[in-house]
């Protein structure tokens, strides 16, 4: 069984920082978990910094094949690690069990993905335009472009996913796809889960032979290690998941180096849901499919239906109604720290106080330490437009219903909302004219457009996106989630009557590797 030490990842070594310490918090009791951390100092991450930096030359020429095992070895690492990192995941989340077991199933699968990503060898975008010596009035030189990975990126793990947006979640498996070394800064709520994780990659990577640096994991304050980290030279690009301060914290870092870099983050989404007539008439299940969503894991998803938007109706009346009813059922969830707790509560506080906002359902209280009581709110459309403290995410289980007046109303409300990762749409036949209306203001605010679902459970896929404008994300041309994650760590590079005995195999005369490429406009498969 592996044991927890307080330790952080430097290449192949387990270190414990001499930086003070702290402890994880099992927020069921709110009470500390032993051990302690380690913090890390600025020469360990120096060292960290240096080693991926070294690291990053050999790692991007591997082939396909060693990449893509590393990837799979690191899947298999984490299921050795068995109940051991589900039990100490549960006790420093307040997640249940099979929560975590199916979240580990998905950062397996993520891992997977990018497994096969890798070794179909499209991400390459390999594409060789032939030399045209002769051609008038001026020759075309022999022209060949690839794409390889930016240098090492910085990978910030995740508050609400210990798994799959942790350690060696999507950032992390995208990145290494790409051919970046990764330094991860751990998030304080999960050390243990991020330790265990850790090891289980530095083990992997000893296994496939790749250089020392390709991972490392440290442990330190944020405004410290995690600021340090986003500046240093050798870092070449970020991955975060977490709140609007801290992404746009991070991004001003970014931006002001000698050399700014791309900073991928997933900050804050309200993620609005329209609740269209057809739908609410015809849908009697609706009401509880509104009250699982918002209260699944606590509320503590970025795509939870924090926003309702709808007509006034009899039908809608009814809807309140059912939902008030699915609330009630709904006992107090532990949140995943106190400090997400206490924010939870300062949110719905102040969104309780907005003038011309009710509360109109809420769940069970109790007395469960970190725990969430479910709300629904209310307010009209022409209050919601009037005040924009009324788009401000409450991250836990609270929604806000805007009852809007007409048709036109509700594409107000649609036009006003800033950048979302999602966008639902309740509707039936009937319905088709307004959500026709709807569908060009929604594929300008979110990144994904859901009809007759919520965007809690985002599907591990090749044409998933878990992106959207801002403040939803800091670049809206990314997603983190998905086969296309990987375009984020990956840059265009053209060569130019290169020497056949020095280009890269993937534009190798004969295409050594057997990637997809496009030779003179045409896409030759193998």
């Amino acid at each position: 069984m592996q044991q927890i030490k307080g330790e952080m990842i430097i290449g192949r070594s387990a270190v414990v920082g001499k930086e003070g310490a702290v402890k994880a918090v099992d927020p069921s009791r709110n009470e500390q978990i032993e051990p302690a951390f380690g913090l890390a100092s600025t020469a360990e991450l120096e060292k960290t910094c240096t080693l991926a930096e070294q690291a990053f030359d050999t790692y991007r020429e591997t082939t396909p094949e060693q990449r893509a095992k590393f990837l799979e070895t690191i899947a298999d690492r984490i299921m050795d690690l068995g109940t051991t990192l589900i039990e100490r995941a549960m006790q420093e989340t307040g997640l249940p069990q099979a929560r975590l077991e199916g979240e580990r199933g998905r950062t397996c699968n993520q891992l997977r993905l990018f497994a096969k990503v890798v070794r179909d060898g499209r991400y390459l975008s390999a594409t060789l335009d032939s030399a045209l010596p002769d051609r008038a009035p001026a020759p075309r030189p022999d022209l060949r472009l690839r794409k390889i990975g930016l240098g090492p990126v910085a990978v910030f793990g995740a508050s609400n996913f210990p798994l799959a947006f942790s350690v060696a979640g999507g950032d992390t498996a995208s990145a290494l796809a790409a051919g970046c070394p990764v330094v991860v800064k751990a998030h304080s709520a999960h050390l243990g889960t991020s330790e265990l994780v850790a090891k289980a990659v530095q083990q992997a990577a000893i296994e496939c032979d790749m250089p020392e640096g390709v991972f490392s994991m440290l442990i330190g304050a944020g405004q410290t290690i995690g600021q340090n980290l986003v500046a240093h030279p050798a870092i070449k690009a970020v991955g975060f998941t977490g709140s609007r301060a801290g992404g746009v914290a991070l991004m001003k870092t970014a931006a002001a180096r000698p050399e700014p870099i791309p900073v991928y983050a997933e900050m804050s989404s309200i993620n609005p849901v329209f609740l269209l007539e057809g739908a609410l008439t015809s849908n009697e299940k609706l009401a509880q499919q509104f009250a699982d969503s918002a209260t699944l894991g606590a509320g503590q998803f970025c795509t939870n239906p924090g926003l309702l938007i709808a007509i006034e109706s009899p039908a809608l009346d009814k809807f309140i109604a059912g939902a008030k009813e699915a609330l009630a059922a709904k006992g107090a969830a532990t949140m995943l720290t106190p400090g997400i707790h206490s924010a939870y509560n300062t949110g719905v506080a102040k969104l309780s106080k907005v003038e011309g906002v009710k509360l109109i359902g809420q769940g069970k209280t109790s007395e469960v330490p970190c725990g969430a009581v479910a709300g629904l709110y209310e307010t009209s459309g022409e209050n919601f437009l009037a005040r924009p403290e009324l788009e401000d995410e409450i991250f836990g289980p609270t929604s806000l219903l805007i009852r809007c007046r007409n048709e036109a109303e509700l594409v107000a409300v649609a036009e006003h909302v800033e950048g979302q990762l999602t966008a639902a749409v309740h509707a039936t036949g009937a319905d088709i004219a307004v959500a026709k209306k709807l569908l060009p203001t929604l594929e300008r605010k979110a990144g994904r457009i859901l009809f007759n679902g919520f965007g809690t459970g985002v599907e591990v896929a090749h044409a998933m996106v878990h992106g959207g404008p801002f403040p939803s994300t800091s670049d809206s041309r990314s997603t983190s989630v998905g086969a296309s994650a990987i375009d984020r760590f990956l840059r265009p590079v053209c060569y130019q009557d290169v020497p056949a005995e020095l280009l890269p195999a993937a534009l190798a005369d004969g295409n050594p590797l057997a990637v997809p490429r496009v030779v003179n406009g045409e896409l030759v498969l193998k």
